[in-house]
């Protein structure tokens, strides 16, 4: 009895996880406030094998593009970068990114634009592509507050999230209940905003990004349309 009794304690205290990854694209209408013209947006997940996985995001418009790509793998529920890629044009604000992630050495070896990159790192480090998903799925447990260790250009950087509430998006799928954050920066080192909304009953996907410049620039995408391992999004006709 008091074996039994035990292990239902274990069960109870054992930490359990309500987001599971889950394949993933999507489409977005891409936009400049300042600027009358518009473009798109792809973002996708896929499964490489039984733990690695690869997530590409990539944006064009007439004057500008970006490419980012992340190979990371899954150990024990944790994210683990493998190799992430990152490439902007136009505007003249032309920029390369590479880096490369050793877990056994615990290295991160690249370059970001002409500079090389050779930083010591442990586990919990994320690229700029991965964290996106880590704060998806804190955000699915239940998290009121995030906080990652992400490799940023030549540094590891802590990027800190706050959840401001509940907030429905009317998107071309429909209208999509999601989870508003916002990324927490300190106003007198930095006065961009990044905020992201994340679909409740699409596994949290992102349907929503609203990014303010340095210089005052407002960049928003917002969901075309998209599916969620097979699923395509469906949100309300109101």
């Amino acid at each position: 009895m008091r074996g039994a009794l035990l292990f239902v304690l274990a069960l109870l205290a054992a930490p359990t996880y309500a987001f599971e990854l889950k394949p993933f694209s999507a489409s977005y209408t891409a936009d400049w406030k300042q600027m009358p013209i518009s473009g798109s947006a792809e973002r996708s997940l896929k499964k490489l094998d039984g733990t690695r996985w690869e997530y590409k995001f990539e944006a064009s418009m007439l004057v500008a593009s970006m490419k980012e790509k992340s190979t990371f793998t899954v150990e024990g529920g944790q994210l683990l970068p493998l190799a992430y890629r990152y490439a902007r044009s136009g505007m003249g604000k032309e920029k390369e990114v590479d880096h490369d992630f050793d877990w056994k050495t615990k290295q991160a070896q690249g370059h970001d634009r002409d500079k090389s990159v050779s930083l010591p790192i442990n586990r919990g480090v994320l690229d700029k592509a991965v964290y996106q998903l880590a704060l998806q799925k804190d955000v699915a447990e239940g998290k009121q507050s995030m906080s990652y260790q992400v490799l940023d250009g030549d540094e590891v950087e802590t990027y800190d999230f706050r959840v401001l509430g509940s907030e429905n998006v009317r998107t071309r799928a429909g209208v999509v209940e999601a989870i508003k954050v916002e990324r927490v920066r300190d106003p007198t080192q930095s006065s961009r905003k990044t905020v992201f909304w994340l679909a409740k009953d699409w596994d949290y996907l992102l349907v929503r990004l609203h990014q303010v410049e340095k210089d005052g620039k407002e960049y928003q995408i917002m969901l075309k349309e998209g599916t969620v391992d097979g699923r395509p999004v469906q949100g309300r006709l109101d």
